[in-house]
């Protein structure tokens, strides 16, 4: 019996899950630019949702919208059952949020950052700054000035700062901008320890090998429009295409076999020279005994599961470059 993954676990129990952030029709337009075009989103509490697109997409704008920063042309933003627009003070206490690059007291120490924070928010104890501290590993450096600080103890202090008030909702934009693999890895980690807390993480993010490490699902937007949403293991599996070896100079004979069947007419050579093909009803056996009939004994063959890079591109049209913002 197959094991299910964490993902595909935590994607199951979101299905069921009341919505965290809901969006009907949201547009936004500048003058003649449609930079958000009647988007429809629905964010479900418990689940970690990435939210992806090229450079210029409107995610920002999205954020910024669904966070009450600027108002909509049309449409609405629901945020755990409430409208944005008319409930924004009730609702906003629920809600931490991290857009683009934190604002930090450079001078300060991080725990008098996470003060300053908590003086304004009020009913944020000390006990609470130790937990937040502790929760985004800055323990034993909160006490140091921030201008000391990397870039991804940077990014760190300023998801605390959003959790500082133990928000249902939390809503990230590029949290991992900038940052080397290291700091990468660390917010990677963070962003799970939250999502096995139960709670609800909006990311938006270009760092598209990460959000398929920590996202359930994820929604595609490209110049304004929604293209896809889908879980991560149906936007990158199979669908009915294997990866086939073979011993050395067999894989070319191969292919043009394939490509003669009506199943096989997509089936391409990857550069590393392995076989790329759909089969027959989508099975790998009657692919495997075409194969073996054919003449071509595969070494191996293993479904496909397409990088997550390769399918944004394809979605979007985009053919290279920054995928952020």
């Amino acid at each position: 019996m197959a094991t299910e993954t964490t993902t595909q676990v935590r994607a199951t129990r979101a299905a069921s899950a009341p919505v965290a952030l809901r969006t009907l029709g949201l547009t936004k337009r500048y003058g003649e630019r449609l930079a958000v075009d009647h988007l429809d989103l629905e964010i479900r509490q418990g689940e970690v949702f990435g939210f992806l697109g090229p450079n210029g997409a409107g995610k920002t704008t999205t954020i910024r919208m669904a966070l009450g920063l600027i108002r909509p042309t049309d449409g609405s933003v629901q945020v755990l059952g409430r409208d944005v627009a008319s409930d924004r003070a009730e609702i906003l206490p629920k809600v931490g949020a991290l857009v683009e690059q934190p604002a930090l007291y450079l001078y300060l120490s991080g725990r008098d950052n996470l003060r300053a924070i908590a003086n304004t928010l009020g009913g944020v104890s000390e006990r609470r700054i130790d937990e937040v501290l502790e929760l985004v590993a800055l323990k034993g450096r909160d006490d140091d000035r921030v201008k000391t600080y990397s870039l991804g103890m940077k990014q760190r202090l300023g998801v605390a700062m959003a959790l500082l008030h133990d928000p249902d909702l939390l809503i990230l934009d590029e949290p991992a901008n900038g940052l080397d693999p290291a700091g990468i890895v660390e917010m990677r980690d963070l962003l799970r320890q939250l999502a096995a807390q139960g709670k609800t993480v909006f990311v938006s993010s270009h760092v598209l090998t990460e959000v398929r490490q920590i996202c359930d699902r994820v929604a595609i937007l490209s110049k304004g429009k929604l293209v896809t949403v889908a879980d991560i293991d149906t936007l990158v599996g199979s669908h009915g295409a294997f990866r086939v070896t073979f011993e050395p100079g067999r894989a070319t004979e191969a292919l043009a076999a394939a490509k003669r069947q009506p199943w096989g007419a997509s089936a391409r050579l990857e550069a590393d020279g392995v076989l790329v093909v759909t089969a027959p009803d989508g099975h790998g056996r009657e692919l495997n005994l075409f194969l073996v009939n054919a003449g071509f004994a595969p070494e191996t063959i293993a479904p496909y599961s397409e990088d997550l890079e390769a399918v944004f591109l394809r979605l979007t049209g985009e053919s290279s470059g920054d995928t952020s913002r």
